[in-house]
């Protein structure tokens, strides 16, 4: 048996995310803030028989924060499990608890976690007249969390997901509708208190390795403890007795010694001489604390470790914080074997964010090692190696949208042969595209170089600070990845960029031309004929996909990057590519001309003959904010993010603005006029159009302007 759907509803940062899982080990990832955690905290308040029942009372910060009011609004936590148990125990909880029937066995079950008004405010709400807004609202003034109940269902049939089913269940609270039905079936009916799925399971969950330390020395988070205590219980009393009686005998000799009989009696002759006879204590003796409770005495137990091959063993504290964290992890692994045996229903493993302080080796060696017979695993992630090793079928990856959060399924509707080419693409590099806001795949080297370059020099924001993640696809194969991003799948701004290898010279063949310029010619048009088909493929892929666009350069990379007006940084570079005066002065005038034959075969030669790699990272050295980005990256830079906000727009200006050589020409009082409209724009007094006419006005012909109309 094991989880193969989740749905979470209204519950902290989800609004409305379905998660689905397969049997064996599964992985969850996203960026920071995304809702990992609160993914997890949702699992375990249905099956974590170590949450207090106390937590299964949620209250007012548990809900969306985007519902505004959450009065009369419901929370729910809904899993389905596939594959469940053919055990005559498992059927018949499953069948008085939840549970769709199939041929009289259940194959498939439902349980549901609901936190709702209660009954009289469930019945005062269906008396509401459609339309009553201010009889709502009214309403709404009174409810408090205490006017809220958990309830536990099975047997739902509803698709918790889907806004009309929730408004049919729950209500319309801008059209003031409201169900005469109270307790609808389709919610499910409601576990008997006798039933509990969470004590028929293994469920075993391994917190995120923030602190491990502290973890080993509290009483209820220590592992070691936790093993010891579970084990107390099954030790042989024959065998626990004599040391029970040898602890007896060490606490009374050292009762007996004669230093503390000694103390004893001056303390309590101390006391009667200051206090008196009468008020003095009747009784008072000094008894040792070794503890005879195997519990207790299992407490004083520690671990130690030695994590070089010297003899020494240190304390939890001594070891590096990854040595703790796999220390913690394994004991933690111990426990869940521990409960494994005990032959429950179902086992279930959620481990959140493993890669803590672990070596990148060790976090790929523990995601293959951690399978276990007849178990679902469940990580969460945010490490490129965990997730490179991942089976992609087996994924979820959750996304921010404002405070919104989202569970995407980037294998959802793809055939078996799509998915192994996915799966062949995500190395460590490229499946960091899974945890991107948003991502630009290019086609080589000399893009992934310079674009992020291009765009800190010249706007002074990097990609990262924009949520932007380039990847480089080292082919123009790019539907192998682009395919993710699609309303079935990861609903992410994917924009592509890739050469349209347009010739920049006449390939008009001539009978008089050389060997080497036929070939050359016969090359040109082989890859504009190519580059022609590409756009065509990659036209008709992202056709109707909003979260796709395409962005070509009209030749290669390199020859439009000379083209957009960057010569001089070219000329730059040739000391590290020729030492030969002639053969500089030559380059020189051709990377100045305004003959796209002329720069554009010599920037191709420099590239070829130094490797386009090394030839980009000669060339991102000296980019300056004097640089020009051609108009096609741009488009793709900001097609990816997407409406650029006013902080950084604002932030963009005041960059450029310093950049400037202008003050120094005209003095600092040129640009007060500008610096008041971003003032005013950046708190909202001015509009866009009023900040695009300030810096036309101050910095006619700036790069700032090519994106301005982004904002």
């Amino acid at each position: 048996m094991h989880i193969s759907r989740v749905q979470l509803v209204n519950y902290r940062n989800f609004a409305n995310a379905t998660f689905q899982f397969n049997a064996g080990i599964n992985t969850v990832i996203g960026e920071n803030g995304s809702g990992k955690t609160n993914f997890f905290r949702a699992i375990r308040l249905m099956l974590d028989d170590d949450m207090l029942r106390w937590a299964h009372k949620l209250d007012d910060g548990d809900f969306h924060r985007g519902l505004g009011n959450w009065r009369g609004h419901w929370i729910i936590i809904s899993l389905e499990f596939a594959e469940v148990s053919q055990d005559e125990a498992i059927q018949a909880l499953f069948l008085h608890g939840t549970g769709v029937v199939e041929d009289e066995r259940i194959g498939t079950a439902t349980y549901n976690l609901i936190f709702r008004p209660n009954a009289a405010i469930r019945a005062k709400l269906s008396e509401l007249v459609a339309g009553d807004q201010a009889g709502l609202d009214a309403l709404l003034k009174t409810i408090t969390i205490d006017d809220y109940e958990s309830l536990f269902t099975g047997k739902s049939t509803a698709d918790f997901s889907d806004p009309a089913v929730y408004r049919s269940l729950v209500g319309n609270f801008e059209t003031v509708e409201f169900p005469q039905e109270l307790s609808p079936p389709e919610i499910g009916g409601r576990m008997p208190a006798v039933l509990s799925v969470s004590k028929e399971v293994c469920f075993t969950f391994v917190q995120a390795l923030r602190d491990v330390v502290s973890e080993f020395q509290g009483q209820r988070t220590n592992p070691l403890l936790t093993l010891l205590r579970g084990k107390s219980g099954e030790l042989d009393s024959d065998k626990l007795d004599p040391i029970t009686q040898r602890v007896n005998d060490l606490n009374d000799a050292i009762e007996e010694l004669s230093d503390v009989t000694e103390i004893r009696t001056h303390i309590r002759q101390t006391i009667r001489d200051a206090a008196g006879e009468a008020y003095s204590p009747a009784r008072l003796s000094i008894r040792s604390g070794v503890p005879t409770e195997a519990d207790k005495l299992f407490q004083s137990l520690k671990l130690f470790v030695g994590e070089t091959d010297e003899e020494y063993e240190g304390a939890i504290h001594e070891l590096s914080l990854g040595g703790a964290n796999l220390i913690f992890l394994t004991l933690k692994l111990l426990e869940f074997k521990y409960q494994q045996s005990k032959r429950a229903c179902a086992n279930f493993l959620l481990i959140e964010e493993p890669e803590a302080h672990i070596h990148t080796h060790i976090q790929k060696t523990l995601f293959d090692k951690l399978t276990y017979p007849d178990t679902q695993v469940i990580y969460s992630t945010h490490s490129t190696q965990i997730s490179e090793v991942s089976n992609v079928e087996n994924v979820n990856i959750l996304g921010r949208q404002g405070v919104r959060c989202e569970a995407y399924q980037p294998a959802a509707g793809l055939t078996p042969s799509v998915i192994r080419s996915i799966q062949r693409y995500l190395d460590a590099v490229r499946s960091n595209l899974l945890f991107a806001k948003s991502v630009i795949l290019v086609e080589g080297d000399a893009e992934e170089i310079l674009v992020p370059a291009l765009i800190k020099e010249v706007y002074g924001v990097s990609l990262d600070e924009l949520g932007i993640s380039l990847v480089n696809i080292r082919s123009t194969g790019f539907e192998n990845v682009a395919v993710l991003f699609h309303d079935q799948r990861v609903r992410k701004r994917c924009a592509i960029i890739t050469d349209l290898d347009t010739a920049y010279f006449d390939i008009t063949p001539d009978p008089l031309d050389s060997d080497s310029e036929t070939k050359a010619k016969e090359k040109a048009a082989g890859s504009q004929s190519a580059g022609r088909a590409r756009r065509a493929r990659l036209t008709a892929l992202i056709d109707g996909n909003n979260w796709l666009s395409l962005h070509l350069a009209p030749h290669t990379f390199e020859v439009d990057f000379i083209a957009a007006g960057n010569a001089e940084i070219a000329v730059a570079a040739l000391p590290s590519l020729y030492v030969d005066p002639p053969t500089i002065a030559t380059a020189t005038t051709e990377l100045r001309s305004t003959d796209p034959a002329s720069y554009g075969t010599r920037i191709i030669t420099m590239a070829t003959g130094a490797g386009k790699g090394w030839f980009a990272i000669q060339l991102a050295k000296l980019v300056t904010h004097n640089a020009r980005i051609p108009s096609y990256i741009t488009d793709a830079v900001f097609a990816a993010h997407g409406r650029i906000s006013h902080a950084v727009a604002a932030n963009m200006v005041e960059y450029r603005m310093g950049k400037s050589a202008l003050p120094d020409l005209l003095g600092e009082d040129y640009f007060d006029e500008l610096r008041e409209v971003v003032r005013q724009f950046r708190t909202g007094q001015a509009d866009v159009q009023a900040l695009i006419d300030g810096v036309a006005a101050t910095l006619p012909g700036d790069a700032i302007l090519d994106v301005l109309g982004y904002v």
